[in-house]
């Protein structure tokens, strides 16, 4: 039964003397490599907030309608910074981050397809977590109507100011756990996108978690192959609106009293 995917009974049919850790094989990279011609953007510090995190919590939500108002970068920064950024770079195939991930193997990669971001074109755009930086990845043509129908028409995955993509790279787990690998990448994501929830929060904007999406479109959108890198969740981000004592709505982009 499918359901035997939820438990662990694998670990007991494993022979982890086999796996390419314990053959001494070398750890897969932290981070893809940039291609020697690309774009790469330096992205600003991330934001210094003033939402609590008690208030973060009790306020964290799914969010699936948002302003025609785009992000800031330092925006857009922070919630990369909140969901995969490095605290310590143990060596080239390890490092610590912001979550937790099973055996410090950190099996995702993060792509941003930025609509509506101050100071980003319209493209795709893979996060660099060792440098903090943007990798332009391609620009496309009616960019929010491919990510529409790439999740069944999910309009929101379109009009958002930007829907983060995180594919996974299996081998950087399997190289230590081989074939029970698949059920912590799964738990791995779910760490990831509840910091971007709360992150969201803590800055005025939104986000609703997706996992259900046309597989090869999505990581035909993306250029991965999808079979050593291909797509697992994503979340669309946006600035939302609040009711004010008026009972009419209004944009919340200062942070203290939203």
């Amino acid at each position: 039964m499918k359901r035997e995917f939820l438990k662990d009974n694998i670990r007991k049919d494993i022979d982890f003397s086999k796996t390419d850790q314990n053959k001494g094989v070398q750890p897969p990279p932290v981070q893809k490599p940039v291609p020697e011609d690309a774009e790469v953007i330096d992205l600003p510090e991330p934001l210094d907030t003033d939402k609590s995190l008690t208030e973060a919590i009790a306020q964290r939500k799914s969010r699936r309608s948002f302003s025609d108002d785009p992000l800031e970068l330092d925006e857009l920064s922070f919630l990369l910074w909140s969901t995969q950024s490095i605290r310590k770079e143990l060596d080239s195939g390890q490092a610590y981050r912001v979550v937790p991930s099973a055996g410090c193997r950190h099996a995702f990669e993060t792509y941003i397809t930025a609509f509506k971001v101050d100071g980003l074109d319209k493209a795709i755009y893979r996060y660099l977590p060792l440098d903090h930086q943007l990798v332009k990845r391609k620009e496309q043509q009616d960019l929010e109507n491919k990510m529409k129908k790439a999740t069944f028409d999910q309009s929101f995955a379109g009009d958002s100011a930007a829907t983060f993509v995180w594919t996974t790279i299996p081998y950087r787990m399997e190289w230590r756990y081989a074939e029970a690998s698949y059920k912590v990448i799964a738990m791995d994501a779910g760490h990831v996108c509840q910091n971007l929830y709360l992150a969201c929060e803590a800055v005025g904007c939104g986000t609703c978690a997706i996992g259900a999406y046309d597989q090869e479109l999505m990581d035909d959108l993306l250029d991965v192959d999808g079979k050593d890198e291909f797509t697992v969740y994503l979340a669309p981000v946006g600035k939302v609106w609040v009711k004010s004592n008026t009972l009419s709505y209004e944009y919340c982009g200062n942070l203290i009293g939203c």
